[in-house]
């Protein structure tokens, strides 16, 4: 995985945001967190959504039965840095919880279908997180 995420990394940063394959066509954010254990600075690609000045991401980790990494990073440390196209800014993550949570997760599946699979293959409940500019 980290192969992979590093090749779409590097594809983004060349082609000012776009990148092609699985993720062609999606909004793509590079989300850089701090490691919850480690301290070590780490960039993950994830799809974003927009909803108003708010950037929402969805801790799907492809339908898994545990969260991603950066979740736990972010839980451990919210400040992040986020790039979108060749734009770099830092935010502030907070985890979206209740009935806006839900209609966060159906906007996602309405624009991305897979999250309907993601969700399907896990029991766990697939965190929303809201990315605040700072």
């Amino acid at each position: 995985m980290q192969d992979f995420n590093k090749k779409i990394i590097e594809e983004f940063r060349a082609n000012a945001g776009v990148v092609g394959g699985p993720f062609e066509g999606a909004t793509l954010v590079l989300l850089t967190t701090t490691g919850a254990k480690s301290g070590k600075r780490t960039t993950s690609p994830t799809m974003y959504f927009q909803d108003g000045d708010r950037y929402f991401i969805i801790a799907s980790n492809g339908g898994a039965d545990h969260h991603p990494a950066w979740y736990h990073n972010l839980r451990a440390t919210p400040q992040a840095t986020a790039e979108i196209g060749t734009e770099t800014f830092e935010v502030k993550a907070t985890v979206i919880e209740g009935e806006e949570r839900d209609t966060l997760y159906a906007k996602a599946v309405e624009i991305a279908p897979g999250f309907a699979e993601y969700e399907a293959k896990t029991t766990r409940r697939i965190p929303v997180l809201a990315l605040h500019r700072v």
